[in-house]
């Protein structure tokens, strides 16, 4: 009876012993094309109790050892190749619970930040509005398209254009006429014309998440705490 099956991944509490990531993939994707529900561990950084007297970190991916916990469970339903998400390790600070808790497993939410003096409507367009990256993908921009129909007739006025590189927010400005208020996030470093506003960027241990937005997927934007 499949709907009493669970494929669930192994924890390794030694370091350099945890999955390789493309082997964790093929292996997660054999349960998939089952329709069985998946499951694999992440690693409390403030927890230190385990099944062995090891204490390296308790983790599914050897990659996520080092990372903070809301992190790895982004970056493990991003592969859309696990539904459910464990903490491995005891006890989770109420600060990585609360962490947890705000994440949505159905939409990918990137941590930013916004540059200083941002003007209120930029800032709300990144925070507020509704994103999906465009069907017609780009190697060197996600374009989130909306606002810039939304705000149409809005002057985006010309505030800070320095060159883009990975993870930079970027709003269009009316320079760029029927493109303005368009907001796009840099995938690799780009000349601005002048004509672009670098409004903030995506958290640097969260930028690697860009690569796993797909042609239509929704996605948002969380202001990092201080």
């Amino acid at each position: 009876n499949a709907a009493n099956l669970m494929g669930c991944h192994n924890f390794y509490p030694h370091r350099y012993t945890g999955l390789n990531y493309d082997h964790f993939i093929e292996t997660s994707k054999q349960y998939k094309e089952h329709r069985l529900v998946t499951a694999a561990f992440v690693n409390s950084p403030s927890a230190h109790i385990g099944p062995w007297p090891v204490d390296e970190g308790l983790c599914t991916l050897e990659m996520h050892r080092e990372w903070p916990i809301e992190v790895q469970a982004k970056h493990l339903w991003a592969t859309e190749v696990i539904d459910d998400v464990i903490i491995a390790n005891a006890f989770a600070s109420e600060t990585e619970l609360k962490a947890l808790s705000e994440l949505n497993p159905y939409q990918l939410t990137l941590t930013c930040e916004l540059e200083a003096d941002v003007p209120e409507l930029e800032a709300k367009i990144v925070t507020e509005e509704f994103h999906f990256n465009r069907g017609d993908v780009s190697d060197y921009v996600i374009r989130s398209t909306q606002s810039r129909v939304k705000y149409k007739g809005h002057e985006f006025v010309p505030f800070n254009t320095p060159d883009m590189k990975k993870g930079d927010i970027v709003i269009e400005t009316s320079l760029y006429a029927h493109y303005a208020g368009e907001l796009q996030v840099a995938l690799k470093p780009m000349k601005n014309s002048g004509k672009s506003n670098v409004v903030g960027h995506v958290v640097e241990e969260e930028q690697f998440l860009l690569d796993y937005l797909k042609p239509w997927q929704k996605f948002q934007f969380n202001l990092k705490s201080n």
